[in-house]
């Protein structure tokens, strides 16, 4: 499939940047709760209470992040400097790993990483013509991919070598690597009305009121769709983490990377799929795909503790998280065309996504706690088998294929 980039806006500057924010990001994640409860102590309510508040508050800062991404124009610096807090939060957490630190580093890290998501979105927009729009967007999503697959390498390496606290120091070294990355991205070739999703010039364009966000039924769906994605989702990896850890304690770390390894393997081929295929089949079906894997991969993970039918089930996270990544910054901009507030929506959306994620983290240890994994599992599924069964009956096509232009478009957001 040929993406066709333009050769003056310099795409490697941006592949290089989604590489290094994905070694930033998997640095910290992943390996954070298996750290706490196998090399400090912590217990599963513990854990998840840290990554609940952390969540819900990265999940306030969402709209607010999208706002600002849509009203500055020193995109680049903003990223930069979210880089910078980065690298200081994961050296509070390896300085010192009790429960007030790592929950204020984690909070303020969760907060933060609110801008990479919209900013780099942003930077797309403004690089890239809409006919581009969905082969970079997956170009994107690849090397995001590729970047996981590297650091999911290198800390299960260093997990090894050093011990799993040594990872936290992983973080300042690719901040300071994706602050190179992104400064490198040409100011003069970033368009700022594309970037805020303005199909306008500035005189004569109108701008959508917020109320107008609650209206769009679509957006709606949507967003509630991906509430309930990432709340069946984000609980997956690390309660997979905590049976291979607990199994297998001196082998915590590698094993915790094998899993996050053979997602990745096939999220980065599933990146450049979707951008392909939801220019050529429509948003919808690409969408199904995603969400329908999602309750049978929590399913199968009851049916066996081997570690190598856990981490094979692990794969399937590859096609639903490498789906999502890609369909979700395309279909928000299919439903904010000409409004300015590209970012703004895409932040409110990421906002139901975290609401999910957050909650799902707490909900998980809780039942881990008192019930065992196996309703910890089936619990998620139930919640992506309705996702499914919401998006199949209510969400339009919000990208109708090129050989039909004009069909299954649903309402965009409505201008004032």
């Amino acid at each position: 499939m040929t993406l066709n980039l333009p050769p003056l806006k310099k795409p490697n500057a941006l592949d290089a940047l989604n590489f290094l924010l994905a070694d930033v990001r998997g640095a910290l994640g992943p390996f954070l709760n298996v750290f706490l409860v196998t090399q400090q102590g912590w217990s599963q309510s513990a854990v998840g209470v840290v990554a609940m508040v952390g969540g819900l508050l990265g999940l306030l800062a969402q709209g607010p992040a999208g706002a600002l991404i849509d009203t500055v124009r020193a995109k680049r610096e903003l990223v930069a400097g979210g880089l910078a807090i980065l690298a200081v939060g994961s050296l509070v957490i390896f300085a010192v790993p009790t429960f007030w630190p790592v929950m204020v580093a984690n909070a303020t890290l969760a907060v933060v990483g609110d801008i990479f998501g919209p900013a780099v979105a942003a930077l797309t927009l403004g690089l890239y013509a809409r006919s581009q729009l969905a082969g970079r967007m997956g170009r994107n999503g690849a090397f995001d991919h590729a970047g996981n697959v590297f650091i999911a390498v290198v800390a299960g390496v260093i997990g090894r070598l050093f011990g799993q606290r040594a990872i936290f120091l992983l973080g300042p070294v690719f901040a300071l690597l994706a602050i190179g990355a992104v400064l490198s991205i040409p100011a003069g070739g970033i368009d700022h009305d594309r970037a805020g999703r303005h199909d306008q010039p500035s005189r004569g364009r109108r701008q959508a009121h917020l109320s107008a966000f609650i209206r769009c039924r679509p957006l709606m769906i949507f967003a509630g769709c991906g509430l309930l994605f990432h709340f069946a989702n984000a609980p997956l990896l690390p309660l997979v983490g905590q049976k291979l850890a607990s199994a297998n304690p001196e082998w915590a770390t590698a094993m915790m990377s094998s899993c996050i390894i053979a997602a990745q393997l096939v999220m980065l081929p599933m990146a450049l799929f979707a951008g392909h295929y939801a220019r050529k089949w429509g948003r919808k079906p690409v969408l199904l795909i995603a969400f329908t894997i999602l309750p049978v991969r929590a399913c199968l993970y009851i049916v066996s503790d081997n570690p190598a039918w856990l981490i094979g089930v692990q794969l399937l996270d590859g096609i639903g998280a490498g789906l999502i990544g890609v369909l979700t910054p395309l279909v928000v901009s299919d439903l904010t065309r000409a409004t300015g507030h590209y970012n703004l929506a895409l932040g409110l959306v990421m906002s139901a996504q975290g609401v999910g994620g957050a909650i799902s983290g707490l909900a998980a240890g809780a039942v881990v706690d008192r019930l065992g994994y196996p309703p910890a599992f089936l619990g998620p599924g139930l919640a992506a088998g309705i996702a499914v069964v919401a998006l199949l009956a209510f969400f339009p096509e919000t990208g109708a294929p090129p050989a039909s232009p004009q069909a299954g478009q649903p309402d965009v957001i409505g201008l004032s």
